[in-house]
């Protein structure tokens, strides 16, 4: 859990070459507490945000996500990397982001980051607690963040 004090806090959660292309989530008012994590699309659908902490730290790290273009007739079923749901291409699909002017990365994930729900929704369904899940979503988030993009942890102040 942590805490995004003001619109400038979670925008400097983002990378410098990443702060000029925010738009800001609506609905949001400061401060605003973020349980696991924030993410939001783009209006025009382009883009998605997300905002969260690594383990044993509330420090935000905020990733901007490029959606790829599928093509709409082809539907084909895949998983998503953090959250293991199915779903259609519509879904779950190739999110990108760069690393640098010269390389980008990507990873197959559900393509409105709702993987929370999702894994609450089958935990719901099981009768079992979502903590267990949500945590290793958490790590799977940030293992990505730290191997692709190269983001360190800081222990919570």
């Amino acid at each position: 859990m942590f805490r995004l004090e003001t619109d400038r806090t979670l925008i400097e959660a983002f990378r410098p070459r990443d702060r000029r292309v925010i738009e800001m989530p609506s609905g949001v008012t400061f401060p605003f507490f973020v349980r696991d994590y924030l993410a939001w699309t783009e209006t025009s659908g382009a883009r998605v945000y997300l905002v969260f902490s690594a383990p044993g730290s509330r420090k935000p790290i905020g990733i901007i996500f490029r959606r790829s273009s599928q093509d709409a007739s082809v539907r084909t079923a895949q998983m998503c990397d953090w959250c293991h749901s199915y779903g259609s291409s519509s879904e779950v699909g190739l999110l990108t982001t760069d690393v640098n002017s010269k390389r980008r990365v990507g990873v197959l994930l559900c393509v409105d980051l709702r993987c929370k729900e999702k894994l609450e929704d089958a935990a719901d369904r099981t009768g079992r607690h979502p903590i267990e899940s949500l945590k290793q979503l958490q790590e799977r988030m940030f293992r990505f963040a730290h191997e692709a993009l190269g983001f360190e942890t800081q222990p919570a102040a």
